[in-house]
């Protein structure tokens, strides 16, 4: 099932999306008659995990890490499918990565890997937008529409052994499995619940293959996971 979220002129209203009809408590909405589809979650917090597969620690030069290696984004960066990514004026190398994220369903600490599934509400998307010749970690990466996210969540996944491709303008930039990864996104929520006490609408991000080359203002990123969506966004000067 594929839980959405939808702006409309009377505010943001949640429900069950399916052939691009929104059904609520209060009634069907139809995409891009009533509104248009906005980020599937709220999230207090987006806890990204880094370095998660073996061919981006090849590319960026970085040691394997013994436990997940994460950082947050803020609330303010996230922005929903279709919604513009704004190239920031005080950087040169902007660049992407296409990740898949769990939503948090129901407020958790210290959840044994095995009880995960019961925690989480589905699988989305996530554009983790870099800023790469930034100082630090947090410049690079927290800033306004450094997060799309969407198009919805897919309740219905196993997020294991699943597809993503990332297409830019057409050409496939990124394509891997997650059971590539390092640490499976079991584990990772199981590894931040013991540090955070999660909350319904927090996002976890489970890390991004290697991803050539940057993106400019004009360009599309299209980003699919098997079984989840396709979140595409197009990347606009900061004045647009």
């Amino acid at each position: 099932m594929k839980l959405a979220r939808m702006q409309t002129p009377d505010g943001v209203v949640s429900g069950r999306y399916e052939d691009g009809v929104l059904t609520t408590d209060h009634g069907e909405y139809v995409a891009g008659r009533d509104g248009d589809l906005t980020a599937p979650c709220s999230p207090s917090a987006l806890y990204c995990v880094g370095r998660n597969f073996a061919e981006t620690l090849d590319q960026m030069d970085y040691d394997r890490p013994d436990e997940p290696d994460f950082f947050i984004k803020p609330p303010a960066s996230v922005i929903g499918p279709e919604q513009p990514v704004r190239y920031p004026d005080w950087t040169e190398e902007l660049t992407y990565a296409g990740e898949l994220v769990a939503v948090i369903d129901e407020r958790c600490r210290d959840v044994d890997e095995d009880d995960v599934p019961e925690v989480v509400r589905g699988y989305t998307v996530l554009n983790d937008v870099d800023a790469l010749d930034q100082q630090g970690r947090t410049a690079r990466k927290a800033f306004d529409t450094s997060a799309p996210l969407g198009p919805w969540v897919e309740t219905d996944l196993d997020p294991r052994e699943i597809d993503m491709e990332t297409v830019i303008n057409g050409e496939t930039r990124q394509e891997a499995n997650t059971e590539l990864m390092l640490f499976d996104p079991y584990e990772i929520v199981s590894f931040l619940s013991r540090r955070f006490t999660l909350r319904p609408g927090d996002a976890i991000a489970f890390g991004s293959p290697a991803n050539p080359g940057t993106v400019a203002p004009g360009d599309t990123v299209e980003i699919t996971y098997e079984g989840v969506g396709t979140l595409r966004n197009d990347v606009v000067g900061e004045t647009h």
